[in-house]
């Protein structure tokens, strides 16, 4: 009997959610998430919360402040759009690649290291899981360090194209930390976009070698996943016997279809996320808590 397909890219977007009044949420704590994983390898799914300690402010927990992230339609299908995207992370990506890993990615590496953990995934596209030190993980929506064009598929790192851009706008990036600002005082969303307004006289800079349109490495709202990308995911998934959701209000089917697979499979499933998350009802213990002292905590008892 061939086993069912898999849903292999849905589109990554934002949607608005509330659980059902009758949903069941099977609240815990340490202790009880401890006893569900203990003795099982783990496979962990990550999201913005877990690099909230590292200072990247997350989308969702009940302390952020409202964002609209810029859809894939509107980046191709606008050059102002595009504009407007390329000054802001010209300034929000020296933040986020100067941020460093907190305990949480940390204890992650350390339970790897332990053959606990198989790998992670993440949503996030900061490498902090990586410069942790953690071996196998798959960056689900990209990386904040690449970027791509989307004429000839030409891949250049991040820092090459800063250089390119400053000598494009000489003292933009100073003009907007004017009065004693940093880039520390600025909001930066987890894809590394800082907030500022004014834009319009920012000069963006197309692909060197075709002169087509440069786009971060980014999977962005509106956009899939790459199919091999979820496959490899769905495959680390099914390599462990417990899946562990970590900083995430899965939202967005990109992350929850995994918790969704991880529950039709029999898998427990231990989320670990402060505010509700749309996968709290397949959850096998759910607990409402800070990520970085939960994980630290549960590790020690793993």
């Amino acid at each position: 009997m061939q086993p069912a397909a898999r849903p292999l890219a849905p589109t990554y977007q934002d949607r608005r959610w509330e659980l059902p009044p009758d949903a069941v949420v099977h609240h815990g704590t340490v202790d009880d998430a401890a006893r569900v994983l203990e003795g099982r390898t783990l496979t962990v799914l990550t999201g913005a919360g877990v690099s909230t300690d590292s200072g990247i402010p997350d989308y969702r927990s009940p302390d952020s402040p409202p964002r609209n992230p810029m859809t894939y339609q509107q980046f191709v299908g606008d050059d102002a759009f595009r504009r407007h995207y390329w000054a802001r992370n010209h300034v929000g990506w020296q933040h986020v690649r100067r941020t460093h890993p907190n305990a949480g990615h940390r204890v992650l590496a350390e339970l790897e290291e332990r053959g606990v953990v198989r790998g992670v995934i993440t949503q996030n596209v900061d490498l902090l899981h990586e410069d942790a030190g953690s071996r196998t993980v798959i960056d689900l929506h990209g990386r904040y360090d690449r970027v791509i064009c989307l004429q000839c598929s030409r891949v250049i790192s991040r820092a090459h194209l800063a250089e390119r851009l400053d000598a494009l706008n000489p003292g933009f990036v100073e003009s907007v930390l004017h009065g004693g600002t940093t880039v520390a005082d600025i909001e930066v969303a987890p894809d590394a976009d800082a907030v500022i307004e004014r834009t319009s006289h920012f000069r963006p800079a197309d692909c060197e070698f075709c002169g087509g349109v440069l786009k971060p490495e980014i999977v962005y709202f509106g956009e899939n996943v790459p199919r091999e990308r979820v496959r490899r995911a769905f495959d680390l998934v099914d390599s462990a016997d417990a899946l562990l959701v970590a900083g995430t209000s899965l939202t967005v089917m990109s992350g929850l279809r995994f918790v969704r697979h991880a529950a039709k499979a029999g898998m427990p499933v231990v989320i670990v996320n402060r505010g509700e998350t749309r996968g709290d009802p397949l959850a096998t213990v759910k607990v409402d808590a800070g990520v970085t002292p939960t994980l630290t905590a549960l590790a020690a008892r793993l």
